[in-house]
């Protein structure tokens, strides 16, 4: 049986919401939820970590440390992917905010647009180790990406947010159809 998955539109952006595994979503990059010293630990970052290989994590951490908010690149191992961009949603002690999820989000997206990418993914930023309540990271990301759309960006024309289980995707599903128009 298929993930379930329902799409959206802003503007020149496709919003995808499925539920699945990042590290297999169709995306020319996948987003990391990461710390500010772009460690790789578990979570998003250790199923990254795991499936593309060490590298990741060795180029990430030679980019840092980051302000929290803002995003790098990496390429992205052995994963099918062009890169793995790593978005500083928190600081060493693994806690994060509306704002820094917000700041974050804007940033893998301009990130993605700079890099010239059509599509990316990304998963629920803090909603694991950061502790975040997934319903208002659901509200404060979709918000940040139909906010990017109204900027009409040149590349970017997909944003899949991949969500792990079933009670991540009704949420963000369930977010979406109330923020964005079917």
């Amino acid at each position: 049986m298929a993930a379930p998955s329902a799409t959206y539109q802003a503007g020149s952006i496709s919003i995808e919401i499925a539920e699945g595994d990042i590290t297999a979503a169709a995306a020319d990059a996948i987003c990391n939820a990461a710390n500010n010293h772009l460690w790789m630990g578990s979570g998003v970052a250790g199923a990254i970590k795991r499936h593309g290989g060490e590298i990741i994590e060795r180029e990430a951490v030679a980019q840092g440390p980051v302000p929290i908010g803002s995003a790098v690149a990496t390429t992205a191992g052995s994963l099918p992917h062009k890169y793995v961009i790593h978005g500083a949603v928190m600081g060493p002690d693994l806690r994060t905010t509306s704002d820094f999820i917000a700041q974050t989000t804007q940033s893998c997206l301009e990130l993605a647009e700079e890099l010239g990418l059509e599509s990316v993914a990304l998963p629920a930023f803090g909603t694991g180790v950061g502790g975040f309540a997934l319903d208002k990271c659901a509200e404060v990301m979709l918000g940040a990406t139909a906010e990017f759309a109204k900027r009409q960006p040149m590349n970017l024309k997909r944003v899949l947010f991949v969500l792990f289980g079933d009670a991540a995707y009704r949420t963000f599903a369930d977010v979406a159809a109330r923020m964005l128009s079917a």
